[in-house]
């Protein structure tokens, strides 16, 4: 499939990691369907920049808590252009909960953005787009799923699911729509992340260094581009934090 001219649905793609790949799917021809949910001025700074510079770009808000908002927010996303061409699973909550402490709120909520939005959007979506005889869904997910931090282990259970989910669907679409998950290390610190966590994580990361959105970007433009071969892959995206 071609980058240029498709149709790519991102979610949560107002900020961060999201706002690059926009970015630089967008500069590659791409048109665009960036969902947010409270980045209200930061999606609609990205919609003027990528206008500015000619290209396509629409903007759905909704809560991915919410199942209701996540149904419409399919079908809205399928008005935009009549069809979508690939799915790109950005949006994601994070956030530590010590054992002691998590509560079902924080369960719901790491499971509902994580792993239920992505399920429900890839379920309805990925149907028109088997129908349709073509199509691409990615995952971004977490290296860490495999060894969860003690302080994090709902997060790490809702990666996982989502992990699991991006394999059955992959099976369930095929042949004509690729599944296909990116496990992802450190990328863009937090702008709060204290520089002792930094230090901690980086001794913990045989290249020892932060990763970039670009090399992410790349990723996904791989999986668009060129591995049509290629369902139910996991490629690690982690500064090799998975041998370490």
């Amino acid at each position: 499939m071609k980058i240029k001219n498709s149709v790519v649905f991102i979610t949560g793609a107002a900020k961060r990691i999201g706002r690059a790949v926009a970015k630089d799917l967008a500069g590659r021809g791409a048109k665009l369907i960036v969902h947010y949910n409270q980045s209200d001025d930061a999606a609609k700074s990205l919609k003027k920049e990528l206008e500015k510079a000619g290209h396509e770009i629409q903007l759905l808000q909704a809560d991915l808590r919410s199942f209701q908002q996540v149904k419409r927010l399919s079908e809205a996303t399928m008005i935009c252009y009549g069809h979508v061409d690939v799915v790109i699973h950005n949006a994601s909550t994070f956030y530590p909960t010590a054992l002691p402490e998590v509560t079902e709120e924080n369960w719901q909520d790491l499971m509902d953005v994580n792993a239920k939005a992505p399920f429900f959007l890839s379920q309805w979506m990925g149907d028109k787009m088997k129908r349709r005889g073509c199509g691409k869904i990615i995952s971004l997910c977490d290296w860490s799923y495999q060894r969860p931090d003690a302080n994090y282990i709902p997060y790490a259970a809702s990666k996982a699911a989502l992990t699991s989910l991006s394999q059955g669907l992959a099976k369930k679409l095929a042949p004509e729509v690729q599944v296909n998950t990116l496990l992802l290390g450190p990328i863009m610190w937090p702008d709060d992340l204290d520089e002792t966590v930094q230090a901690s994580v980086l001794r913990k990361t045989p290249l020892a260094r932060c990763g970039k959105a670009e090399e992410v970007c790349a990723a996904i433009r791989f999986f668009i581009e060129e591995a049509d071969f290629c369902t139910g892959s996991q490629l690690h995206i982690d500064g090799g934090r998975q041998i370490y």
